[in-house]
């Protein structure tokens, strides 16, 4: 099953078509979404996707970007919202050391209190790894929690066989597109395959051939293109196996097949 782990469908930038979105998405062959929150003042609306939508999955959870905006009281949120049952991941959170003003000490305490809390639920976390690969290894190293996705990938070879070893998969999606992002290229043609996922980040990191545009998650078919091309292997295998791996990394995807069918059932 085609899966994109990673987009962002209740962001503004969908609200005028977000129906059309999914449909097109849907007749491109992506079979499951998972959708993941990036401030408290999403956990309603990513939540409320999943009630409405079958093919959709959420996480809840508190991006390092967004941790000024954030209060403490948005950890109490998170913690209750968890103990609810819907999430199928704590994400998106993690670190960010590409902005100059990031507020690093404040995102690590974020992050440490986000990976406790997945590791007191046993969830799975979806991790933005920008610039902190190392930081974000150290933390995971000492707080175990059990797996997940490192979300849009960047880091080197080593980095990568690090968050392998920890039992995590890579994302890859728009920026494997362009051909000059050549580390990014090389490791998504040599890493294990078991360790791929596919993501498109929509409505961001757009591909190579919509730079500029909305990147919507119809174009994960495609990504499965470019990857099968990379890799000198049938597109049909890719799909396979990212859809496998996606299941492994995050088990609450697991059951996308048995919504899938239960819809083709009643249509």
């Amino acid at each position: 099953m085609l899966i994109d782990t990673h987009c962002h469908l209740d962001a503004a930038e969908f609200d005028g078509d977000r129906a059309a979105v999914l449909a097109a998405a849907r007749a491109a062959g992506v079979g499951g979404f998972l959708v993941p929150a990036v401030g408290a003042a999403d956990f309603e609306a990513v939540a409320a996707l999943s009630a409405a939508h079958p093919d959709c999955r959420h996480a809840f959870g508190i991006h390092p970007m967004y941790v000024r905006q954030a209060h403490e009281s948005d950890l109490e949120l998170l913690h209750a919202r968890l103990a609810e049952g819907s999430a199928v991941a704590v994400g998106e959170i993690g670190l960010d050391g590409y902005v100059a003003d990031g507020d690093l000490p404040l995102q690590t305490r974020y992050f440490e209190a986000q990976l406790k809390l997945a590791r007191e639920f046993g969830l799975p976390v979806v991790l933005h790894v920008r610039r902190a690969q190392d930081q974000i290894l150290k933390y995971l190293r000492r707080i175990g929690v059990p797996g997940g996705i490192a979300h849009a990938f960047n880091g080197s070879r080593q980095q990568a066989e690090a968050f392998i070893g920890l039992g995590f998969r890579l994302g890859f999606g728009g920026a494997m597109t362009y051909t000059g992002s050549r580390r990014i290229r090389e490791l998504a043609a040599s890493l294990p395959l078991s360790a791929i996922v596919l993501e498109t980040d929509a409505p961001d990191i757009p591909p190579a051939w919509g730079a500029g545009l909305r990147n919507d998650p119809a174009n994960l078919g495609r990504f499965a293109g470019v990857l099968a091309e990379l890799r000198g292997m049938r597109v049909e295998e890719v799909v396979a196996a990212t859809g496998a791996n996606a299941q492994a990394a995050i088990p609450g995807l697991a059951s996308l097949g048995v919504s899938r069918a239960l819809g083709r059932a009643a249509g």
